[in-house]
């Protein structure tokens, strides 16, 4: 492709104990994700998709093998590292939005700003930005409990977005929503990332929304197998 991997991974390994004995989840996973790629991760339940997105995310280290990120190895032992990933290079979407009820939509969006410093006044004109672009500029001093499932996960979408990381990590992000609410948050997920330029990685059991990520693999018997429609 010319550039290099925004992540690669070599020869990944995960295991965890159990009261059968050692159970090993990831048993050899290689997958190198270029700039701008939308990828889609299929796979029963238990398989070790999560686990697989927690991994890419620096938010759990392998049992064994190396990630590299932006061309770094890294390193499971600095936390500096590890934080700085997690903090601005990385944003997370999951099943549940994790929204903080006491906020308004629009505290909820700033958050990552000012968790890292940003002027008030700029995160809110990003914050308002951000949900204007996702139709949602009239309910930003509303409070999250107002607002539909979907619309929701939006202002999740909008928060992860916020810092326009590199790279964004989807965990069954429409899980709990309707078949119709899926297809239009998944496709303003799809249109804001775009805009942002990020990469994504998007874990679901829905096969129709995976198709509309440029490749999909399967994760199955602790291995990533390219699909193939």
């Amino acid at each position: 492709m010319g550039k290099p991997p925004l992540i690669e991974l070599k020869e990944i390994k995960k295991s965890f104990k159990s009261k059968e004995g050692v159970v090993e989840v990831l048993k050899g996973i290689d997958l190198k994700v270029y700039p701008g790629e939308r990828i889609g991760i299929i796979g029963p339940s238990g398989v070790g998709k999560t686990t697989l997105l927690n991994i890419v995310g620096a938010l759990e280290p392998p049992t064994k093998g190396e990630v590299w990120f932006k061309g770094k190895k890294i390193d499971w032992e600095k936390e500096e590292q590890l934080n700085h990933i997690r903090k601005k290079e990385v944003g997370f979407v999951f099943q549940l939005h994790y929204l903080i009820f006491e906020l308004t939509v629009l505290e909820n969006v700033m958050l990552p700003g000012l968790i890292n410093r940003m002027e008030k006044k700029e995160c809110k004109k990003r914050a308002e930005e951000l949900l204007e672009f996702l139709g949602l500029y009239e309910k930003r001093n509303q409070t999250p409990e107002v607002l539909s499932g979907g619309e929701r996960q939006k202002v999740a979408i909008a928060r992860a977005l916020f810092l326009k990381p590199p790279l964004i990590l989807a965990d069954e992000p429409t899980g709990n929503l309707d078949p119709e609410s899926a297809r239009e948050v998944v496709d303003e997920f799809l249109r804001l990332s775009q805009s942002v330029g990020s990469t994504i990685m998007m874990v679901t059991h829905n096969i129709e929304l995976a198709k509309k990520m440029k490749k999909i693999f399967l994760l199955k018997n602790g291995f990533l197998v390219e699909w193939k429609s």
